[in-house]
C-alpha cells in the first residue's frame, strides 16, 4: 500500500473587503499526528487593519473532523466571535510573522480527529462593514497510522489440520502489533511498520490483527478453517434427511462447489458461527454435510446455511420456510401456531425443521385417476377464489365443484413464492408449501377429500426460473449473495442472461446436470408427500440452451435439447406414479408438441399440452364471425394434429381476457339484440359450453367462468387480487351456465360416446352456425351412437343444416326428462342467436325414463325406504341423482340379495347403474321413500 503524506492546504476565497486578508501559513512538520506538538507560522498578515494600533490582535479559531471524515467540533478554548480566547492569542515574532504552538489532541480533547480547519481573527471578529475581521479557511490533515494485510490474501482460509498460515501486514506508522486467536494473543511484536507469523492451524480460528501506533489501534479481521473431508453418508438426499429410526438426529446436505465452508447457524447455537457445527465436505461430490443430534422430537428447530462465513441462505430443499418481511401477514386461522421468524438474530430465509411428527393418515390410499380424455380440470387460484385464502376453504366449496362434475382441480403455484398475494409464478423455494394457503396437513387433508369424490389434483409447477431469494441463485452471483445482479459465470443452476425470449427473473439451465437433480428431487417431494396426480408446467419454451433472448423465432421453434430434456422430466415424474398426468403449457408448434404427446403412448403414458381457444370462442360469443375469426376447430385434438386426446383445450385461464368481459364490452347486436347486454351475453356462455365439452378430449374451465365471471383481468393490476363473486350463484341468469355445464359434463362422462375418435366439426364460415358430429362405431344396443351438436353463434335467428347421421326420432339430450325429441328426417333446424341443441339418437342414461341394459336386473324394495338389493352378483354401483351427480357408488364383489344402504338419500328419484364382473350394464329407476 502506498504511504500518503499529508500537508497543508488551502481554501482561498475573494476578498470582500480589506476586514478579510489572505495570509500566509506555513508548518514545522511535513507529516503529524494528533498527539504531535507543531507550530504554525503566519505572515503577510496585518492586525491593525483590524484594529489600529494592536499589532498583537490576531487570534486562531479552529475546528475538527473525526476519522470518518464528518465535521465534529470546534476547539472548546475558541471563545466566542465576538471576543476569542486569550489561550488561543498568536505570538508575534518580532519578524512581521506570528506563531502558534499546539497538539491538537489536546486543543481539541480527542484523538478521534483526521483533519483541522481554522482560520486567523481579531479578538472580536464582526466587522461594523461588510466582511468579517478574518483570514480565509485553512486545513491540515493528520497522518493516521493505516494497516494493510498482504497475507493471507482472502478473508477465508480453508487448510489441513497443522497447516503453517503466514499472517502479513504493514503500517504507514510505527506501530505495536497484537495479534488475537478467537480472541487471545497469540503473538505481539513492537515498534515496526512490517509484522510476519506464521501459525500452525489446528482448530478454526478467527483471527485479528492490531497495530497501534501510540494514538489509535487500527485492525484487520479474517478467518481460518479445517477441511474436514468425508464423503456424504450412503443414502442421503440433498436437503434435509430425517433419521427413520430415531428422531434425535437429522442430516443435512448442501451442493455447494467452489465453497470452502459451511456452518450451520441456528436457534440451537445463537446464530453464531460455530466449530461444532462446521459441515463435512465431500469434496468428490462438492457436498457438504453434517448429522444433527439431540434433537428434541416435535420441536420447532430453525437454521441456515453460512457459506464461507460471509452469505447466509435457508436449505434449497426446505419444506417450510420462514419469511422475515411476509409471516406477520399470516393469519392464525390459515396457519396455526406459525413458528414468529427470529427477528433481530439473522436475516433471510430460514428453513423449519420438526423431527417425531406423526405421519398424516391417508384416508384415500388408492385413488383412482379419471382418464386423461375424461378429464374436465377446474383451474383456480385460492387468493381470488375464496375471502379465507386457504385449503380448508376450498376444501369446504368442494360440493359446488363437485356438483359441477368436475373432476381435477388444478391450483396456481402453491410452493413458496415471493410475498403472500401472488399468482406464484415467482417461485423462490420449489420444496417448500406457502404458507399464505395453510398447513402442510390442510393441504393434505384437502387433496384426500378431493380424492374421496373422485376428484383429481394438479399443481402448476415454475421451473423455468426462479426469484432472488433463491438460495443456488443467490450462492452464486454478482450480488454478492443479494436478490439482484444476475447469476454469475459458475453458477451451477442458473444462466447468466436467458437462453429464450420469455425471460423472467433467473433462467434455469436445464442442460445443467445440477438443475436435472433438482427438478428431480422437487418433484419426486411432492408426488411422494403429498399424493399430488399431476403437474402442469409453465412456460416450457423457455427449457432450452440454444437460442438468445432477442431470437423468437429460435424460441419458438425446434429446439431438439428442449424437447429431450423435458421427456427426462416427464420420465421422472412417471417414476413416482406411472399414471401421473404431465401437462405443458408450450402454446407452441405441433413438431415438438406431438413429439411429447406420443412419447410413451404405447405404455399408456403421453404428454398433455395446454391448447389454448380463448380468442375464437371469445369470437363466437361476442358474435363476430367475418373472415373465420371465431373458427375454433383447433379444440380438436385430431384437427390440431394430435393422434389422441393430448390437448388441454380452454376458453379462458388466468392469463387469458374473460370472455364476458369482453361480451359486454365489445359484443356485436342485430335489432334488439345485443351481446352486451348481460342476460344475451350469459346465455351465449352455455352456448360456448356446448362446443367445449361436448368435443372428445380433456378440457379446462377457469374459476367462476361457470358463473359467467366479467371482470377486466387487469383489474387491479394483471396479477392484483379480484373481486370473488359467490352471489352469482343466486342470480338465475349465471346460474343457468353452471346448470347448462354440468349437464354436459355429466353427459361427457357418462356416455361412451364422448370418448370416440370417429367425430368431425363444421364449425368456421361467416354466418355464425356451427355443429359437432360424434358416431361411436363400437355402440352397444345400450349407448348412444349418434350425437349431433348445434349452435347459433350469430345474432340474427338462422336455420341450420342438421345432417343427421340417421333419420327417426332424435332426444335433446339437454332434456333431463329425456322426453323431448326431434324429428331425425327433417334437414334444417330453425334456432335463435345463440341458441344450441345438443340430440342423440338414443336418450341418455341420466334421462329419467331411459331404463336399459343388457342384464336383466331386479331392484327391491323399489320404493325403497333404508336399504335396496338387486338379484344380481353385482361388482359395481353406482347411484345418480337427477342431475347426473353421483351420489353414492360401491365398488367390489356383491353378491346377490346384497342391501345397499341408501338411508342417508333424501326423498327423490334415482338412477342406478350397474356393472356385473363381466361388464355386462344395467340402468334402472329407483324411488327413495
Amino acid at each position: 500500500m502506498k504511504k500518503i503524506i499529508y500537508v497543508l492546504s488551502f481554501f482561498s476565497f475573494l476578498l470582500l473587503s480589506a476586514q478579510e486578508q489572505q495570509v500566509t501559513i506555513s508548518i514545522d512538520k511535513t507529516e503529524f499526528s494528533a498527539n504531535d506538538a507543531l507550530t504554525i507560522t503566519v505572515s503577510n498578515v496585518d492586525p491593525t487593519l483590524w484594529n489600529a494600533g494592536q499589532p498583537n490582535n490576531i487570534y486562531i479559531w479552529a475546528w475538527y473532523f473525526d476519522l470518518n471524515g464528518a465535521a465534529a467540533g470546534d476547539s472548546p478554548t475558541n471563545g466566542s466571535w465576538n471576543a476569542s480566547n486569550a489561550l488561543q492569542q498568536l505570538t508575534n515574532n518580532g519578524n512581521g510573522t506570528y506563531g502558534f504552538t499546539f497538539t491538537p489532541s489536546s486543543l481539541f480533547g480527542t484523538t478521534n480527529i483526521s483533519k483541522i480547519g481554522f482560520l486567523l481573527k481579531a479578538s472580536n471578529g464582526t466587522s461594523t462593514g461588510s466582511g468579517d475581521k478574518k483570514s480565509q479557511n485553512t486545513f491540515l490533515n493528520l497522518a493516521i497510522n493505516e494497516l494493510t494485510l498482504t497475507a493471507p490474501s482472502d478473508y477465508l482460509t480453508v487448510v489441513n489440520s497443522g497447516t503453517l498460515i503466514n499472517i502479513s501486514a504493514t503500517t504507514t506508522q510505527f506501530s505495536n502489533f497484537t495479534l488475537r486467536a478467537n480472541g487471545t494473543p497469540v503473538n505481539t511484536a513492537n515498534g515496526i511498520k512490517n509484522y510476519s507469523f506464521d501459525y500452525a492451524l489446528t482448530s478454526d480460528v478467527d483471527f485479528v490483527l492490531e497495530a497501534n501506533d501510540g494514538h489509535i489501534t487500527v485492525s484487520e479481521s479474517f478467518k481460518a478453517r479445517l477441511s474436514p473431508s468425508s464423503p456424504v453418508p450412503s443414502g442421503m438426499l440433498d436437503g434435509i434427511n430425517l433419521n427413520p429410526s430415531d428422531n434425535t438426529k437429522a442430516t443435512l446436505v448442501l451442493y455447494a462447489p467452489n465453497k470452502s465452508t459451511v456452518h450451520v447457524i441456528g436457534n440451537f447455537n445463537n446464530w453464531q458461527e460455530n466449530i461444532s457445527y462446521n459441515m463435512n465436505k465431500d469434496t468428490a461430490r462438492d457436498k457438504f454435510w453434517i448429522e444433527l443430534t439431540g434433537l428434541t422430537p416435535n420441536t420447532n428447530y430453525m437454521f441456515q446455511y453460512l457459506v464461507d462465513s460471509t452469505i447466509k441462505i435457508a436449505d434449497p430443499y426446505s419444506t417450510t420456510i420462514l419469511d422475515e418481511n411476509n409471516d406477520s401477514s399470516i393469519n392464525s386461522t390459515t396457519y396455526p401456531n406459525l413458528p414468529p421468524y427470529p427477528t433481530g438474530l439473522t436475516n433471510h430465509a430460514v428453513t423449519l425443521l420438526r423431527t417425531g411428527e406423526v405421519a398424516y393418515n391417508w384416508q384415500i390410499s388408492n385413488f383412482q385417476k379419471p382418464n386423461k380424455s375424461d378429464l374436465v380440470i377446474y383451474k383456480m387460484l385460492i387468493r381470488d377464489f375464496d375471502v379465507l385464502h386457504s385449503f380448508d376453504a376450498i376444501k369446504a366449496r368442494l360440493d359446488y365443484i363437485q356438483d359441477l362434475g368436475v373432476n381435477a382441480i388444478e391450483l396456481l403455484p402453491v410452493s413458496e413464492f415471493d410475498g403472500n398475494k401472488s399468482w406464484g409464478y415467482n417461485p423462490s423455494f420449489h420444496m417448500a408449501l406457502d404458507k399464505y394457503y395453510g398447513t402442510p396437513t390442510a393441504f393434505k387433508q384437502f387433496i384426500d377429500e378431493c380424492h374421496s369424490r373422485g376428484i383429481a389434483v394438479i399443481l402448476d409447477v415454475v421451473y423455468n426460473h426462479a426469484t432472488g431469494q433463491n438460495p443456488f441463485y443467490r450462492l452464486w452471483n454478482t450480488d454478492n449473495g443479494g436478490y439482484g445482479g444476475q447469476a454469475s459465470v459458475n453458477n451451477p443452476f442458473f444462466n447468466q442472461t436467458a437462453t429464450h425470449t420469455y425471460s423472467v427473473f433467473n433462467d434455469f439451465n436445464h442442460q445443467s446436470k445440477a438443475t436435472n437433480s433438482y427438478v428431480e428431487r422437487t418433484v419426486k417431494y411432492w408426488i411422494q408427500e403429498y399424493k399430488i396426480d399431476g403437474f402442469r408446467w409453465d412456460l416450457t419454451k423457455g427449457f432450452t440452451q440454444h437460442c438468445t433472448s432477442s431470437d423468437e423465432n429460435c424460441t419458438n421453434g425446434f429446439n431438439k435439447d428442449r424437447v429431450e430434456v423435458l421427456k427426462k422430466y416427464a420420465d421422472y415424474q412417471w417414476a413416482m406414479d406411472s399414471g401421473f398426468y404431465v401437462i405443458f403449457e408450450h402454446l407452441g408448434g405441433i413438431d415438438e408438441e406431438k413429439q411429447w404427446a406420443d412419447y410413451r403412448i404405447n405404455e399408456g403414458k403421453g404428454i398433455m399440452l395446454w391448447n389454448n381457444l380463448n380468442a375464437s370462442y371469445n369470437e363466437a360469443t361476442m358474435g363476430y364471425h367475418d373472415n373465420n375469426k371465431s373458427n375454433f376447430s383447433n379444440v380438436s385434438y385430431s384437427v390440431k394434429g394430435f393422434d389422441g386426446p393430448s390437448a388441454v383445450s380452454y376458453m379462458e385461464s388466468h392469463d387469458e381476457q374473460r370472455l364476458m368481459y369482453k361480451n359486454l364490452q365489445f359484443g356485436n347486436s342485430s335489432g334488439s339484440y345485443s351481446v352486451k347486454t348481460a342476460n344475451t351475453a350469459l346465455a351465449r356462455m352455455q352456448t360456448a359450453g356446448a362446443f367445449l365439452f361436448t368435443v372428445p378430449g380433456p378440457k379446462m374451465i377457469w374459476q367462476f367462468g361457470e358463473l359467467g365471471y366479467e371482470v377486466d383481468i387487469n383489474f387491479n393490476g394483471r396479477t392484483g387480487e379480484k373481486p370473488i363473486r359467490w352471489e352469482y350463484v343466486t342470480n338465475p341468469d349465471r346460474k343457468a351456465i353452471y346448470d347448462a355445464w354440468a349437464r354436459l359434463i355429466y353427459l361427457k362422462h357418462t356416455e361412451p360416446i364422448f370418448n370416440t375418435t370417429n367425430f368431425s366439426m363444421d364449425v368456421g364460415g361467416t354466418n355464425g352456425l356451427k355443429s359437432i358430429h360424434l358416431t361411436l362405431d363400437s355402440a352397444t344396443a345400450n349407448d348412444i351412437k349418434y350425437i349431433t351438436v348445434l349452435g347459433n353463434f350469430g345474432v340474427t335467428q338462422q336455420s341450420i343444416n342438421t345432417n343427421f347421421q340417421e333419420g327417426g326420432t332424435w332426444y335433446d339430450l339437454m332434456d333431463k326428462t329425456g322426453i323431448a325429441t326431434f324429428d331425425g328426417t327433417a334437414s334444417t333446424l330453425s334456432l335463435a342467436p345463440g341458441e344450441f341443441k345438443v340430440y342423440g339418437n338414443k336418450p341418455s342414461t341420466l334421462s329419467t325414463n331411459s331404463f336399459k341394459g343388457t342384464l336383466d336386473v331386479v331392484i327391491y324394495p323399489n320404493p325403497a325406504n333404508g336399504s335396496f338389493s338387486i338379484n344380481k352378483n353385482v361388482e359395481e354401483l353406482k347411484i345418480y341423482d337427477m342431475t347426473g351427480k353421483i351420489v353414492k357408488s360401491y365398488k367390489g364383489n356383491f353378491d346377490k340379495g346384497y342391501a345397499f344402504d341408501v338411508s342417508s338419500l333424501s326423498k327423490s328419484i334415482y338412477l342406478i347403474k350397474i356393472t356385473n364382473s363381466v361388464g355386462e350394464q344395467s340402468t334402472n329407476k329407483l324411488v327413495k321413500l
